[in-house]
């Protein structure tokens, strides 16, 4: 029987989360040529459409590539630091920048007493972590390098860029599926010189059903990323315990972050919604990260610390 490890952990995320972006992937294909076919498409036609809607859709992931992050950092109200303003925590981030092999991001600050954290940028050369007041003024600095880490880890394994990726598939879906609701309710050319009934119905069960299954897949990449990132992030401090202690504190703290919003909910190590807020039903319903308790767990399991 092999004995958990952090190194298991970390080569058992990038698997699951592998598969689950190949079985995503052929999720959109497949969508996409049904729907297309319910217009009235087929064959080498159908296949046709399908591909011009994956180029258009390209050029869209283009440009959430080189702007998502500018866009994240406006709508948090985040504002760029300098070291001489906080050299502790720029020491904090470079030593453990250069553990991890990339360049030190650029740090941020969102004025808030809610304890929390997040990572943005299409790249390790162009990326950014955002702190709130309410985290530096909550953590001890082994709680503060367990953050960093986590938050490195994101960016060394390309998780900001994977997840603009989902983000605009999921995107696609939708778009697709209501297109073609809006053709059934304005009439269709096509659609009745095809004359396929049986297609139609696949048609409108897929266009209702495929944006919530392609949001929970979006979600189960994005709570399998949170577990990557905490076991690599316990790799370059080499104390899972601190990440594990600054978990329970974050997450115990009941201060909602003010300008939490679902668009942006997943990217914080911790979900920003708290109290009434995070008990809502549809909070409730898109989790959009692992509970603590499991985080926790995953973490303390190769020190044989119980939780």
């Amino acid at each position: 029987m092999t004995v958990p490890t952090i190194y298991n952990q970390v080569d058992a995320n990038r698997r699951k989360t592998i598969v689950l972006m190949f079985g995503f992937s052929l999720f959109i294909v497949i969508v996409a040529y049904l729907l297309v076919m319910a217009f009235g498409y087929e064959g080498p036609g159908a296949l046709s459409v399908v591909g011009i809607i994956l180029i258009i859709s390209g050029f869209i992931n283009l440009g959430s590539y080189y702007w998502s992050d500018k866009l994240v950092l406006g709508m948090m109200g985040a504002k760029p630091i300098e070291k001489k303003d906080n050299p502790e925590l720029y020491r904090v981030v470079e030593n453990l920048a250069i553990a991890a092999g990339i360049p030190s991001p650029k740090i941020y600050m969102i004025d808030d007493l809610a304890p929390n954290a997040f990572a943005t940028g299409r790249d390790p050369s162009h990326s950014a972590i955002v702190f709130t007041t309410g985290l530096l003024n909550r953590l001890e600095k082994l709680e503060l390098e367990g953050v960093a880490a986590h938050e490195l880890s994101h960016i060394r394994n390309f998780d900001t860029r994977l997840m603009s990726i989902v983000v605009i598939l999921v995107g696609t879906v939708a778009l697709l599926a209501d297109i073609f609701l809006r053709s059934l309710w304005w009439g269709s050319g096509r659609r009745d010189r095809r004359g396929g009934g049986a297609m139609i119905i696949i048609g409108i069960l897929l266009a209702i059903l495929a944006p919530v299954a392609a949001q929970l897949i979006k979600l189960a990449i994005s709570r399998r990323r949170e577990f990557l990132a905490d076991s690599s992030g316990a790799l370059l401090t080499r104390h899972p315990e601190g990440l594990a202690s600054a978990l329970l504190k974050i997450s115990s703290d009941q201060t909602p972050l003010d300008k939490a919003n679902n668009a942006t909910a997943h990217l914080f190590i911790i979900n920003p919604f708290k109290g009434e807020q995070a008990k809502s039903w549809f909070t409730s319903l898109f989790m959009t990260h692992p509970p603590i308790e499991e985080r926790v767990k995953a973490l303390r399991v190769s020190t044989g610390v119980e939780v």
